[in-house]
């Protein structure tokens, strides 16, 4: 090509095409992508859940199958003399010492075990018993309600027992009542 007088020369030249490459750069990085995120979140929070109901599950199972011959505080557990099934007639009286019911109980205990079981027949309550206390021939438990559909039961007591004529234990139930009261029952279980 040649130029003109007065022209300047022309040359072929490409179009520029506009610059919206440039103009959309930043100086700042693109944001990170949440998409996978909130699985990893999940998974991670899945397995920590796993693993802690397959420990409880597993402590609880051990508990079930051999609730009484884990080490307790109180020296080697139920003496031979008081462990079995035991079943007599308590009478109750308030803290003026007037009599207020007799009731049967029903108590189950094995040797060695520093755990047993409870069981007001009377009343259709049941509980478990745990070894406290240990002295020479009296022992006693903590009682902890486990069943009372009918909500006449206490919550906890105290159970002692002590040793009897012949193969009989004596037996002292102390629990306070849901009105404050104190109240006191003793009987021979066989």
């Amino acid at each position: 090509m040649s130029a003109s007088p007065g022209k300047p020369e022309q040359r072929d030249e490409i179009p520029a095409e506009p610059h919206t490459a440039i103009r959309g750069m930043s100086l700042w990085p693109p944001p990170r992508s949440t998409r996978h995120s909130g699985k990893r979140r999940k998974g991670v929070l899945i397995a920590i859940a796993a693993v802690l109901v397959v420990l409880a599950g597993g402590a609880a199972a051990a508990w079930v199958l051999n609730p009484g011959d884990e080490p307790g505080p109180v020296g080697d557990g139920v003496p031979a003399a008081f462990a079995g099934s035991r079943v007599g007639e308590m009478a109750q009286v308030d803290e003026q010492g007037k009599p207020v019911t007799d009731w049967t109980a029903a108590v189950d205990l094995k040797e060695g075990a520093h755990r047993g079981s409870a069981e007001w027949r009377t009343f259709n309550c049941r509980g478990s018993l745990t070894l406290t206390e240990k002295d020479g021939a009296r022992l006693s438990f903590d009682y902890v309600e486990t069943y009372d559909p009918d909500n006449r039961c206490v919550d906890e007591a105290t159970l002692t027992l002590a040793a009897g004529s012949g193969d009989a234990v004596e037996a002292e139930w102390l629990a306070e009542s849901h009105d404050g009261t104190m109240m006191t029952s003793t009987g021979a279980l066989d």
